[in-house]
């Protein structure tokens, strides 16, 4: 799902893997996390815990809330429709930012996730091609900081897909908004772009909440 460079803190390796449990489902939405297992378990102090906690609460994975402490993120029509919305919102506008820098070798790896997305045998393959799509789509609107908000968001964006596939099943399909997207871009067609993929990412509101909330 995810991956860890070697120079990894133990911060981010604590956030690593409670990040794989939530998406995966291991861990059940408003589950809670305790600052003092979970140091047990990997043989840290309260303080590289903290910090993962602060970055999964920016990947919207986990809430912390007064006298309640720390706790994953609800999977409620609430929370599903707000990651929507942020993600069309902010996707958007990082692809009209990227989109008059796209050269061949970027629509190029936009397409090779696409075809990946396609070949996909598993949820876990197509999930990762998935968000590498995604990625791909925007990464050359160079600004840290949307870019960072939007790798939270997608993280959040596939534990709703685990979820969908664990309610209503999945099988390999060829993804039809993707191919769209592309041929718009490859055409130079922005605004036809930037609409596809908003209608592309708010259709996850309604396909989760039947099948899964």
């Amino acid at each position: 799902m995810m991956t860890l460079g070697d120079n990894a803190t133990t911060a981010q390796r604590i956030a690593h893997s409670i990040a794989h449990r939530i998406i995966s489902g291991a861990l059940q939405p408003d589950a809670p996390l305790r600052q003092d297992h979970i140091a047990r378990e990997f043989n840290s102090s309260h303080v590289p815990v903290r910090e993962a906690f602060r970055q999964l609460e920016a990947q919207h994975l986990v809430v912390a809330a007064p006298r309640r402490g720390v706790r994953v993120a609800s999977l409620d029509a609430k929370s599903v429709k707000e990651i929507a919305e942020m993600r069309a919102a902010l996707e958007v506008i990082a692809l009209r930012n990227a989109s008059p820098k796209l050269t061949s070798a970027h629509l190029a790896r936009i397409e090779l996730a696409l075809i990946e997305a396609d070949n996909a045998d598993t949820i876990r393959e197509f999930e990762i091609a998935n968000r590498a799509f995604h990625h791909a789509l925007v990464a050359p609107c160079a600004m840290p900081r949307l870019l960072a908000c939007l790798d939270g968001l997608q993280l959040a964006n596939s534990r709703l897909v685990f979820a969908m596939a664990r309610s209503a099943g999945w099988c390999p399909r060829s993804n039809q908004d993707h191919r769209l997207i592309l041929q718009a871009l490859r055409s130079r067609n922005i605004d036809q772009a930037c609409d596809l993929l908003a209608r592309h990412i708010q259709t996850i509101e309604r396909l989760v909440l039947p099948a899964s909330l």
